[in-house]
């Protein structure tokens, strides 16, 4: 990909969207600590003196896809859970709610890296102006995803906010388990008496959705009040 000189507002949107464009098809490919500015550069075919003029850092690419991936992921959990069913049981609109996030935040597990490394990685090399921008997208984002929780189960009350965020905390911690490395599986293999997180079969055949079905299902029940 070439670009001619960006002259225009509407011309320096196009290189920035394309910038991000590349950036998350890189991580379809790559996982978030081997994303670099040089290597991103050379995909998009600009200098990396070019793509510092849209963003400052590669952890500001990085926060900016995690607040798109949080917006598709919103978007999607919506549509699927249609219109609110008011007349069915607590219960069985919770557990509809868990696997229905259970298993969307399982489906994308570029958003669940980027949401584990949001604190300990991507805030670490940014400006103020960034962080608050990110800062002011996700609460957006927060304020939304609790509407949408709370319109499905309203029993959640005022914990629906609180249940949203550990959802997604949650996602981002679990799957830094799945797969698990070649050494953790030879390990496994070496002393099967070692205690493994994997309670839904072997590690070689656990995935993300039993991880987070069994921790998303357990934090619902949990929200929920007592009879």
């Amino acid at each position: 990909m070439t670009f001619q000189r960006a002259r225009s507002e509407e011309q320096r949107e196009v290189r920035r969207q394309a910038i991000l464009d590349t950036a998350a098809a890189m991580l379809a490919e790559l996982p978030v600590a081997e994303i670099s500015l040089n290597e991103l550069s050379r995909r998009i075919g600009l200098a990396k003196s070019n793509v510092l003029r849209y963003f400052e850092t590669r952890e500001a690419v990085l926060l900016e896809l995690l607040n798109r991936f949080l917006r598709e992921w919103l978007a999607a959990i919506a549509e699927e859970l249609g219109d609110p069913a008011p007349d069915a049981p607590a219960q069985e609109r919770a557990a509809r709610l868990a696997e229905v996030l259970s298993r969307s935040l399982a489906d994308r597990p570029v958003l669940c890296d980027l949401f584990g490394a949001q604190g300990s990685v991507l805030e670490q090399n940014v400006s103020a102006e960034v962080i608050a921008r990110h800062k002011r997208a996700s609460l957006a984002t927060l304020a939304d995803a609790t509407a949408l929780v709370r319109g499905h189960v309203p029993e959640l009350g005022g914990s629906a906010e609180a249940y949203c965020l550990q959802v997604l905390v949650l996602a981002g911690a679990l799957s830094a388990y799945v797969p698990p490395p070649a050494s953790l599986l030879a390990a496994y293999r070496a002393d099967p008496t070692i205690p493994v997180l994997h309670a839904h079969g072997s590690p070689e055949t656990t995935t993300l959705h039993d991880l987070l079905g069994g921790a998303i299902a357990m934090t619902t029940t949990g929200a929920l009040p007592r009879p």
